[in-house]
């Protein structure tokens, strides 16, 4: 039985879904075409699959949208928002007033009818002022962002950019989140009256919901939505449970894979399985009554990550994918029906420092490595 899905599977890759009931997409949906001649399979513990890179030559890319006519955006850290059209790589980006030093870019659960791209990004410190996490929105409008609407902004901070997350996920009701890691003071990320370690809940106008958990807390930041994080560089809802997870780095070791649950304290720095960089301890207790325990915790310098579902991929069907910073490799996570962690595999080993990771509504999965500058889609394969 198995086995025939898989096969139905290939077809249906090769048809690039002029079959309706393939995978449940949209009729020949597809961003980049298949290649042609031998493709070289690797096979994992279930599944056969190769590596089709479809786009290469990027400059520390940070995120990636597929758009539902067909394009893909990727945003650079320089402040290029690049365009992918028609499977190719653009000579010219999108144009327009556009942030440099960009981390997320999503799009509003309703963009075919509204338009609106969300950016999150970082202002960098200067002699005379702090960093600051930001967020935006703005339309395209022929390759031109248009329409720019500052949302939300978060500071001063002493550091630069490379430690806050600003990751950005959108619920089914439409309400927008947005995560902010920490650097330096860490019980910031325990003081509610401080923006460090949390992750926000807003309106996808930026406004302020008026059920958030800590509204009506005195001193506290409206915003937040759970807090205790140390820097959460991934961000998802899970598509068929309606959960958030997140993703969290720790110092050495104690990165953790959590599900966001409202007005909930994760700890960080009072409970973790994280040591110093020394080796010490840093707290007494890994796991204490009053704070939220990671689903999963290992080392690896996670980034972003993705739940998997349909018959695309019939033997990861409900996986959870992760991308690896520090051991550059793409995990894959095997979850019980409540959610507790069977197992985890080892993917794409030494393919350079995963920053993110999607489901495409093509129905494939596509990785993003930051330092090498590729944008590469796994095809699955028959079993022989």
């Amino acid at each position: 039985m198995i086995a025939a899905r898989i096969m139905y599977a290939a077809i249906c890759s090769a048809l690039v879904f002029v079959l309706p009931a393939c995978s449940g997409q949209k009729k020949e949906l597809s961003y980049f075409p298949l290649p042609e001649g031998h493709r070289e399979i690797i096979r994992s513990e279930v599944q056969a699959f190769s590596v089709d890179t479809v786009v290469s030559g990027l400059v520390r890319p940070w995120s990636m949208v597929f758009m539902p006519g067909g394009d893909v955006l990727i945003a650079e850290r320089s402040g290029k928002l690049q365009l992918v059209r028609n499977g190719k790589l653009q000579k010219d980006s999108i144009s327009g007033d556009i942030p440099v030093s960009m981390r997320d870019i999503k799009l509003h659960p309703d963009y075919e009818k509204n338009g609106w791209i969300y950016i999150s990004y970082y202002i960098e410190p200067t002699e005379t002022d702090g960093g600051y996490t930001a967020l935006l929105r703005g339309k395209i409008v022929n390759d031109r962002f248009v329409e720019r609407q500052d949302l939300y902004k978060n500071g001063p901070y002493k550091e630069n950019g490379e430690w806050y997350g600003s990751k950005i996920a959108f619920d089914k009701e439409g309400y927008l989140y947005y995560t902010i890691g920490i650097r330096g003071e860490r019980m910031n990320a325990q003081d509610l009256s401080n923006s460090s370690g949390k992750t926000m809940r807003f309106h996808d106008d930026g406004t302020i919901p008026d059920d958030n958990p800590f509204v009506n807390t005195p001193g506290a930041l409206p915003e937040i939505y759970t807090y205790g994080h140390r820097m959460h560089e991934g961000l998802v809802f899970d598509p068929k449970s309606g959960k958030l997870w997140s993703n969290e780095f720790g110092e050495l070791g104690g990165d953790e894979v959590n599900i966001l649950k409202a007005g909930a304290n994760y700890g960080w720095p009072l409970v973790t399985f994280s040591l110093e960089y020394s080796g010490e301890r840093i707290s007494a207790d890994s796991v204490k009554k009053g704070f939220e325990p990671p689903v999963h915790h290992w080392k690896n310098a996670p980034s972003d990550l993705v739940f998997v579902h349909g018959d695309r991929y019939p033997r990861w069907d409900g996986n959870l994918f992760i991308g690896g910073l520090y051991r550059k490799l793409l995990m894959r996570v095997v979850l019980d029906d409540h959610n507790q962690v069977m197992h985890d595999e080892v993917l794409l080993e030494n393919i350079g420092r995963i920053r993110d990771v999607k489901h495409a509504p093509d129905g494939y999965l596509y990785v993003l490595t930051e330092d090498t500058g590729l944008l590469v889609r796994l095809l699955p394969e028959p079993e022989k």
